[in-house]
């Protein structure tokens, strides 16, 4: 019997255009820009057409160490997600138990979360409103990731966890229902130019900052 199934669909993905001069790129989370609604930032964007492939029925093709991305069936035993000290007592120690499956990893600190609903209509414009992300970027680079180790372990530890390999995963799950309107896609590292990536600051609450990479 065929499978329903496209094998493969085309989108129209959001790629950032670097800012002119040399400038560095800037986006700024929780403040709007009044005149549009939409977040400050100091660049344009564009779309370009790309070939999404659909994974079902071949996800063992994606590893963590070969495609940067892994697909997992693994129902989450928290389904509420909608009380952030809930998700912290009990969604944090499976989604650690499950990341040392995975990964074999001897050592799991998660230090934050992420609630996407899509609201439309609505400004994405403070924590408990995010919604899916419709633009190409990759969350951490190089510099941001080692700034992650010393910022959430102990002094003590990172000097030493930093002389052996670390990884920052992403755990994503769909939360009550497949999400059709807004389905995350990923990108097969192989597939990446190192050198078709701009950094672009991301000023967060509490003059927090983080790099991102984001695709151009």
């Amino acid at each position: 019997m065929a499978s329903l199934s496209p094998v493969s669909t085309t989108a129209q993905l959001t790629f950032l255009i670097q800012p002119p001069d040399g400038v560095r790129a800037f986006e700024s989370i929780n403040h709007l820009n009044i005149a549009n609604g939409d977040r400050a930032r100091n660049f344009e964007r564009e779309q370009k057409k790309v070939v999404i492939e659909n994974l079902r029925g071949k996800e063992d093709l994606a590893l963590l160490d070969k495609t940067g991305f892994q697909l997992v069936h693994h129902p989450a035993k928290h389904t509420s997600f909608n009380d952030d000290a809930e998700i912290e007592r009990e969604y944090y120690p499976e989604s650690a138990e499950l990341i040392k499956k995975i990964t074999g990893a001897s050592r799991v600190v998660l230090f934050d979360h992420t609630i996407r609903r899509r609201r439309p209509g609505e400004i994405d414009d403070a924590p408990h409103k995010r919604q899916p992300v419709a633009q190409a970027h990759v969350d951490q680079t190089t510099a941001s990731s080692i700034a992650r180790v010393h910022r959430h372990l102990p002094p003590a530890d990172a000097e030493a966890l930093l002389r052996r390999r670390f990884q920052i995963i992403n755990l994503w799950r769909p939360i009550n229902h497949p999400a059709i309107d807004w389905p995350l896609a990923l990108c097969d590292y192989n597939s990446v130019d190192p050198e078709g990536h701009t950094c672009c600051g991301s000023h967060l609450p509490r003059s927090r900052r983080r790099d991102i990479w984001h695709e151009v």
